[in-house]
């Protein structure tokens, strides 16, 4: 993702005029159009997804394929809908997600055990994408692609530093056996609790972001001499960046450490 941001703020091209396109979103219309980062994003996870479990679980590798294709094709196709890429900035982002996976794919293996076992992976984990949100390349005008940057990889930090820790106190029993992929029967029992995961989840990760958001902001306001209402401020780089890294970083430990456990504890397994 910050491939294809960056990318976006270097190359500088427009997203489609409108008219004649008529735009059904506008929110990241300040942003430029090429890659679509949305399709990249759809590529990287349905490709990286299938490629992970194919030889893991038993299912038929040609419905995996045409499930990866199905889901990042249609990704793609509603940003052209929408009016928010053209078919240009939809394969540019498509085929950058390609040649990223297949130059990355001989080392998913030595990254994954280093993310998981190193003694390292906190301080790399933290230290990395601040370096690169701090360095973002500077524009004539504000665009949220620094703040959007910032908060993927505060999330994807705090993520991992939440697996880092899982597996420290919890490690996984590895094993050379394909799983069988199976479904548990549906009853009324299972479906409770589904939902009662779901709520508990969405409900500690919601007060999460808005307290450690508000934390993060009244201490940044207070060393920089601030006002708290002076809302331009927050896209200043000393502000924007710490504070979303700070924000999403704790949302996303929280989605891999505390509510797995919170679920354990409140028996929701």
């Amino acid at each position: 993702m910050y491939i294809g941001q960056v990318s976006k703020d270097i190359l500088k091209w427009p997203r489609p005029h409108s008219p004649p396109v008529v735009k059904l979103e506008v929110k990241a219309d300040a942003e430029y159009g090429m890659p679509s980062t949305h399709a990249m994003a759809a590529t990287a996870i349905s490709f990286t997804f299938f490629i992970v479990t194919v030889n893991q679980y038993k299912y038929p590798f040609e419905l995996g394929l045409i499930a990866a294709f199905v889901f990042s094709t249609l990704v793609g196709l509603s940003r052209i809908y929408t009016g928010m890429h053209t078919v240009l900035d939809v394969i540019g982002g498509t085929l950058i997600s390609a040649v990223l996976l297949a130059l990355s794919y001989p080392a998913w293996d030595l990254i994954d055990h280093f993310l998981l076992t190193s003694p390292f992976c906190p301080i790399f984990s933290i230290a990395v994408p601040l370096l690169l949100c701090y360095n973002y390349p500077k524009l004539d005008y504000y665009s949220p692609t620094r703040g959007d940057t910032t908060t993927i990889l505060g999330a994807g930090a705090g993520a991992i530093i939440g697996f880092w820790l899982t597996n420290q106190y919890a490690p996984l029993n590895s094993s050379s056996e394909t799983f069988q992929l199976s479904f548990p029967p549906i009853s009324s029992k299972r479906l409770m609790v589904m939902l009662a995961r779901f709520l508990v989840g969405v409900f500690v990760l919601l007060i999460t972001r808005q307290f450690i958001r508000r934390l993060a902001l009244s201490m940044l306001y207070y060393w920089y001499k601030v006002s708290t209402s002076d809302e331009e401020a927050r896209k200043r780089l000393e502000i924007e960046v710490p504070y979303k890294f700070i924000t999403y970083s704790s949302v996303g430990f929280c989605a891999t450490m505390i509510v797995p456990v919170l679920h354990g504890l409140l028996e929701l397994i």
